[in-house]
């Protein structure tokens, strides 16, 4: 008779039940309480077991005989590996991180790591690998995410508050807009698609049945995208070129302004430095007034759209919304600031179902209110090293050891990196410029990578040590912005021979004489019941009852009763009532229309006020070699890369599909389905024609998550659009990622 069970575990897409049998997973089914349940966990039985898979603890067969002078010869992502046992492959990797902190200093060591990892509160995997580096001497780390870092160097200056600090209290939720807003703008739309995610999970997906009450209740919803597939079917789409939303705010502010219909009051009582800004927008310091005709030439949007939109959002009830795509772009920076100004000048901002609101859509969390509880996570420690990059400058850090660069107001010197440890994230997926990357990653004397499979980061690898996934492992799932409470079982025993980081942590912490500082004589179930408790107390603290960790054991999951907070609070509605008083973290305490701080700093390419800044790639300077400007969505079927390797199996799923419109298709012979070369001067992919009037001619879409396969012609098979993506910080300010920026 087969063991057979089923088992609700949770997952940055949302909690999901398990079917085991007789120690196997064999399938997978939706969490009852998930109005619209994410598709991405039928993948899992396959991915658990996949061929690719690492197996046992693998060495690079070039790094383990070449001398530590020789080792970094050019075959990484090309050599052959050895595997070795647990013991023999620890102690290598342990002397080789004592050689690099003794020989070179702890500054010398990279643990960016950035990744989503799990899902589990404990088995994070960078907040291991944080804790296991600081306990070790420390390492040079990152500021910020690839998803948000321009507008997390930005918020700062303008708002005074931490960018996730604002999108997670200073945002309309759902209810709110619903009950008031009249006119919803969104700058990049708001797709259902990336809601399915969300850091730490999102159990009941709500947007789409939001969107739906949007529409029935007649609110006019406008999607100002190159895609109209950026939102919900339903919206009035405006398809604008991309990389030029700015000029089409400015357009939108100038009718604003020079109509009458700029809140006065709200702009002397709540910001600074709009009157810089207005000679600006009317071309009194550059000569070129920001008129509709103006941004219509820009962003071909009509201009008699531009000036009607614009009079609709000063007569009603009006949020502006931007998706995070806008700032993963060359001057990134500049939508977001002025779709503050934007929402200032209407006097909006702490109005309920007003103002500015970025990332909905982008992750499932926003705009769904919670009471705040304590965190479960390990502790990282404090980092000895003060030195970091801006996360999405790693290429930079590798290639200019010793190199100066600005950043955010600083003059900052790239470190001189010797040893790469990744654990939890796959950089050849969500960098740019893969083809300069494969080479930066040839560089440091050693990249140790913990990792369930062999990924393009892995191979690329000279120690891989095989790690669990969340099944292989208890855990607990607790999302920041979820209501949700997941005991997450172990399922099945490991695979292969892959151990938990935490362990592999703690074996090579003992062997560099750090394992009681690292570990505090705790096994990981130990640490799971420690830091269980301490959130059992600090939730007793806040008036919220939750389960005893061995009662959330047997009943799985709870629903914690923190749900609904604040469904009537309008974001900076005690600042708009009493900026004075309730003053924001600015060096004004006002909004920053102009900011001082900005401004000193000099950059060219991020002034005091928001400006239209051209890119240095767009359909502004197409050239018959490259004519098509592409954006890289994130997939609708994973999250960024995992599980890429079961999904890659299925037929006809690879290469990735990119979006045409179908003029474009037509005037290169291209039909639906068919093979297709992308390429520009830094790299090629194959892709698979996907023929659609859903996209503005002279654009293409393909989307990320593509583990990368180079041919031996340098092609990459699967259609990762990092092959063509511009490296270069979004500004001087924010030095985030320029994904955006790329003609093919």
């Amino acid at each position: 008779m087969s063991n057979k069970q089923t088992k609700v575990t949770s997952s940055h897409w949302g909690a999901f039940k398990v079917i085991t049998e007789d120690g196997r997973i064999t399938g997978v089914a939706p969490f009852e309480k998930d109005p619209d349940p994410s598709k991405i966990s039928e993948s899992i039985p396959a991915a658990v077991y996949h061929r690719t898979r690492v197996a046992r603890p693998s060495i690079r067969k070039g790094w383990l005989e070449g001398t530590p002078q020789d080792r970094a010869t050019h075959l990484r992502g090309s050599d052959e590996f050895v595997e070795l046992p647990w013991g023999e492959a620890l102690d290598i990797a342990a002397a080789e991180i004592d050689r690099i902190r003794k020989t070179h200093g702890n500054g010398s060591i990279f643990g960016g790591s950035y990744g989503w990892s799990s899902a589990g509160t404990f088995h994070h995997a960078r907040s291991q690998l944080q804790r296991f580096l600081n306990v070790a001497g420390g390492s040079v780390s990152t500021f910020a995410s690839y998803s948000t870092g321009a507008a997390q160097a930005l918020i700062p200056h303008i708002l005074g508050m931490e960018y996730y600090q604002f999108i997670w209290h200073q945002h309309n939720s759902w209810k709110m807009i619903s009950e008031n807003t009249e006119t919803l703008i969104m700058f990049g739309g708001i797709n259902p698609k990336n809601s399915q995610v969300s850091m730490g999970g999102v159990t009941e997906h709500e947007t789409k049945g939001w969107l739906d009450q949007f529409l029935a209740d007649g609110m006019r919803l406008v999607n100002i995208s190159p895609l109209k597939t950026d939102a919900y079917e339903g919206a009035e789409w405006l398809p604008v070129i991309p990389g030029s939303d700015t000029a089409m705010m400015l357009g939108l502010a100038y009718v604003i302004e020079t109509e009458g219909m700029v809140d006065q009051d709200f702009i002397g009582r709540c910001t600074v430095g709009y009157d810089r800004f207005k000679d600006y927008l009317l071309g009194k310091t550059d000569g070129q007034p920001k008129t509709p005709e103006w941004a219509s030439e820009i962003c071909q949007i009509p201009a008699d759209k531009i000036v009607e939109l614009a009079r609709r959002m000063g007569k009603t009830r009006t949020l502006i919304t931007v998706a995070w795509s806008l700032q993963r772009a060359q001057n990134g920076e500049q939508p977001f600031w002025m779709a503050i100004t934007l929402s200032a000048m209407l006097g909006q901002i702490g109005r309920p179902g007003g103002g500015i609101g970025f990332g909905y859509g982008a992750i499932g969390g926003v705009g769904v209110p919670m009471k705040p509880l304590g965190r479960l996570g390990v502790p990282m420690g404090e980092n000895p090293i003060s030195d970091y990059i801006p996360v999405a400058r790693i290429t930079d850090l590798l290639t200019k050891p010793g190199e100066p660069y600005d950043f955010n107001g600083e003059k900052r010197i790239y470190a001189d990196i010797r040893l790469v440890y990744w654990c939890g994230g796959n950089p050849f997926h969500h960098h740019q410029d893969l083809n300069r990357l494969h080479k930066a990653f040839q560089r440091p004397d050693t990249v140790i990578v913990n990792e369930p499979w062999w990924t393009a980061t892995a191979q690329r690898a000279d120690i891989v040590f095989p790690a669990t996934t969340p099944y292989e492992r208890e855990d607990i799932g607790r999302a920041s912005s979820d209501s949700y409470l997941f005991h997450m079982p172990k399922l099945i025993e490991p695979v292969g021979e892959a151990r938990d980081d935490y362990d592999i942590f703690a074996g090579l912490a003992d062997r560099l004489n750090h394992g009681d500082a690292f570990s505090e004589g705790r096994s990981s179930e130990q640490w799971t019941e420690f830091l269980y408790d301490r959130f059992y107390e600090d939730a007793a603290r806040n008036g919220v009852e939750v389960p005893t960790l061995e009662e959330l054991r047997i009943d799985n999951w709870v629903q914690l009763p923190i749900a609904g907070r604040n469904h009537s609070y309008a974001p900076f509605q005690e600042f708009r009532e009493n900026p004075d008083g309730k003053l924001l973290k600015t060096p004004s305490g006002k909004i920053e229309i102009f900011s001082e701080n900005i401004d000193s700093f000099g950059y060219e390419d991020c002034l005091g006020h928001p400006s239209w800044l051209a890119p240095n790639e767009w359909l502004g300077t197409a050239s018959a070699q490259y004519p098509l400007h592409m954006v890289s969505p994130q997939p609708g079927d994973k999250l960024h890369s995992q599980m890429e390797s079961a999904l890659a199996d299925v037929p006809d799923a690879r290469p990735m599909p990119v979006t045409m419109n179908r003029a474009d298709a037509a005037s290169r012979g291209i039909h639906d389905k068919e093979l297709v070369h992308v390429f520009n001067g830094r790299g090629r992919c194959l892709a698979r024609a996907d023929v659609s009037e859903a996209i503005r001619p002279g654009v293409v879409a393909l989307s990320t998550g593509a583990w990368l396969q180079l041919d031996e012609n340098g092609v990459d098979v699967h259609g990762n659009p990092n092959v063509l993506t511009r490296d270069q910080g979004t500004s001087k300010l924010g030095q985030g990622t320029s994904a955006h920026t790329a003609m093919v």
